[in-house]
C-alpha cells in the first residue's frame, strides 16, 4: 500500500478526499512558523488552524516542528513529507489530510538547523506545547534558576549564543540573540499549553534567562518580545492501531501517525498579535482581550463539570464520561449546578455566550466516540478541587447564592475518596496517604465525617471550613448521598 506523501494528494483528491490545497509535490508554503513540541494535541490543534488558514488565505506560513529529543514524529512524518491524517470523531467522522508541517527537526540531533530555523527572517512565530514541567518555571511561577538544565544551559549561553541549549527556553533566548546581532525583530512566541497566564509567564521566564548573561539582550527582548496568552481545548486520544487501520480503509494509503479527536476545538489568543500573522481567526480562533475570562469559563463551565461527573460517575458504576451522561438523574444534578450555580457566578467574555458554550460541553460528553475514562478525571482532586469548585463555592457564600449542588460535588469526591479506601484501590492523589488516613476515620455519622472531610487543610480554607452554611450544606448532601457508597447504580439515590 502506498504512504501519504506528496506525490499522492493528486491521487487523494480525485477520490474525494479533503486534502491541502496549498501545496503540491512541487510546491510548498515558505516556513514562517516553528513549533516545539509537536504531539498529538499540537497536530489536532494548532497544526490543523494554520492548515485551515492556508487553505483559505494561503501565505508562507508553513510549520517546521521540532521535538526537543523524540525522534517519534519525524520518523513517522519526514518520509511523509509532514503530511498526516485527521480524524474528527463524533456522532458521524470526517477526515482530512493536514499539511501545514513541512519540515520536522530533533533539537539533540540537528540544533545548528533548528537555530538556524529560528533566527531566519522567514520565521515570524514560535509556538509551544511542551507541558507546564518544560517551562522550567518555580511554584511562584518564575524561572527556576536552581534547575539543573537551565543552570547548565546559562553556563553554555555565557560562553557563546550558539552553544547547545537543553530547554525550550534557553533555545528561544539564544536564537532571539542571534536574531538582535541580525537586526532581525523577535518572533512572536505563543505558548499553547494549559497554564494560567502562559504567555506572560513564558515571556518573563525569556527576559529573566537574557538578564543572567546579557542585560542589553534583556532590555531589547523587555521592549519588543511578543507573548500572547492563550487558552486551548479538544480532546486528542492517542493514536492506535485501530485509527491507522481505519485510514487506510478510507483512503486507501498507509499513514505511519494520523491523529483523532473530538470535533470540538478551541484556541483563545490574547489580541495583541503582530499585524503579519496567519489568518488563525478564519478557522475559529477568537482573539481577546480577556483570555482569563475564557480561562474561568472553562475552569466553572467544563473543568468543575467535569470533575462532579467523575466522581459521582464513579460512584454510580461508570467507566467513562460518556456512559455517565447515560444516568438522567446525574445529568439533572450537572446542569442545575451549572444554570443555578456556576453561571450566575461569574461574568462571560463578551465573545461567549456561556449557556451555549455549556451546552456544548455537554454533548462533547455525549460523544460516543471518545472514551475519557472517570477514573482518570478523578485523578489528583485534592490539588482540581480548589481550582475547579472551591473558588465557586466561596464566591457564591459571598455574594448570598446557592452551593447544595456544588456542595454535592464536593462530598461526591469525599465519597470517592472511602470507596477507593474500602476497596482497597490505589488512589491517584499527591495528597494520597494523608487523605487515606482521614478517611479511615470515618464511621457514617454525618457530622463527624463531615468534620473530617473540613479537616483537609491542603484543600479547606480555614475560613471555609470553619463557614457553617457550607458546613450544613455538606452535612445535608451528605445524608443524601452516603448511600452511593454502600450500594452504587442499585438503589435510587436521590442527590438532585
Amino acid at each position: 500500500m502506498k504512504l501519504l506523501c506528496d506525490k499522492s494528494l493528486h491521487e487523494l483528491a480525485n477520490k474525494g478526499v479533503d486534502v491541502p490545497t496549498y501545496r503540491s509535490e512541487h510546491h510548498k508554503p515558505e516556513i514562517g512558523i516553528v513549533h516545539i513540541g509537536p504531539g498529538a494535541f499540537f497536530r489536532g490543534h494548532q497544526a490543523w488552524y494554520t492548515h485551515q488558514a492556508l487553505q483559505s488565505q494561503g501565505g508562507d506560513w508553513s510549520i517546521c516542528a521540532v521535538s526537543m529529543r523524540s525522534t517519534g514524529v519525524s520518523d513517522a512524518l519526514t518520509p511523509q513529507n509532514g503530511l498526516y491524517s485527521l480524524a474528527q470523531l463524533d456522532n458521524k467522522n470526517s477526515y482530512q489530510v493536514v499539511g501545514s508541517i513541512t519540515e520536522v527537526l530533533i533539537a539533540t540531533q540537528q540544533y545548528k538547523a533548528v537555530i538556524e530555523r529560528l533566527s531566519t527572517s522567514n520565521t515570524k512565530f514560535v509556538t509551544l506545547t511542551i507541558t507546564e514541567k518544560g517551562y522550567c518555571l518555580n511554584n511562584e511561577g518564575h524561572l527556576d534558576l536552581t534547575h539543573s538544565e537551565i543552570i547548565q544551559d546559562l553556563a553554555t549561553a555565557k560562553e557563546s549564543n550558539s552553544a547547545q541549549a537543553i530547554t525550550a527556553v534557553g533555545i528561544l533566548t539564544n536564537a532571539l540573540a542571534i536574531r538582535k546581532a541580525k537586526g532581525l525583530a523577535p518572533f512572536c512566541i505563543v505558548s499553547c499549553d494549559n497554564i494560567t497566564d502562559n504567555g506572560k509567564k513564558l515571556r518573563a521566564a525569556v527576559i529573566q534567562f537574557a538578564q543572567a548573561f546579557d542585560n542589553d539582550l534583556a532590555d531589547w527582548l523587555s521592549k519588543y518580545l511578543i507573548c500572547p496568552c492563550t487558552m486551548v481545548d479538544s480532546i486528542t486520544p492517542a493514536t492506535d492501531d485501530s485509527l491507522r487501520e481505519l485510514i487506510e480503509e478510507e483512503f486507501s494509503i498507509k499513514d505511519n501517525w494520523p491523529i483523532k479527536r473530538e470535533s470540538f476545538l478551541q484556541w483563545i489568543i490574547e489580541d495583541c498579535l503582530p499585524e503579519d500573522r496567519p489568518a488563525w481567526e478564519e478557522a475559529g480562533a477568537v482573539l481577546t482581550s480577556d483570555v482569563e475570562g475564557f480561562e474561568n469559563a472553562k475552569l466553572r463551565l467544563l473543568n468543575c463539570p467535569h470533575s462532579t461527573l467523575a466522581y459521582i460517575g464513579v460512584l454510580l458504576g461508570c467507566e467513562t464520561v460518556f456512559d455517565a451522561m447515560q444516568k438522567p438523574n446525574l445529568v439533572a444534578f450537572i446542569e442545575k449546578m451549572v444554570d443555578e450555580e456556576i453561571i450566575p457566578s461569574f461574568i462571560s467574555p463578551k465573545e461567549l455566550d456561556a449557556k451555549a458554550y455549556s451546552n456544548e460541553i455537554l454533548e462533547r460528553f455525549r460523544n460516543p466516540a471518545i472514551r475519557h475514562l472517570l477514573a482518570q478525571i478523578a485523578w489528583d482532586g485534592s490539588q482540581k478541587l480548589p481550582m475547579r469548585i472551591l473558588p465557586i463555592i466561596e464566591q457564591n457564600l459571598n455574594d448570598k447564592r446557592s452551593i447544595a449542588s456544588l456542595s454535592g460535588a464536593i462530598v461526591a469526591w469525599f465519597l470517592f475518596l472511602r470507596k477507593r479506601y474500602i476497596e482497597k484501590e490505589e488512589l491517584v492523589d499527591p495528597l494520597s496517604d494523608n487523605l487515606l488516613k482521614k478517611v479511615s476515620l470515618c464511621n457514617n455519622d454525618i457530622e463527624h465525617d463531615i468534620q473530617i472531610l473540613c479537616s483537609i487543610e491542603q484543600v479547606f480554607k480555614p475560613e471555609l471550613a470553619q463557614n457553617q452554611h457550607f458546613i450544613k450544606s455538606l452535612q445535608n448532601k451528605y445524608k443524601l448521598m452516603l448511600p452511593l457508597l454502600s450500594e452504587g447504580d442499585s438503589t435510587e439515590v436521590v442527590f438532585v
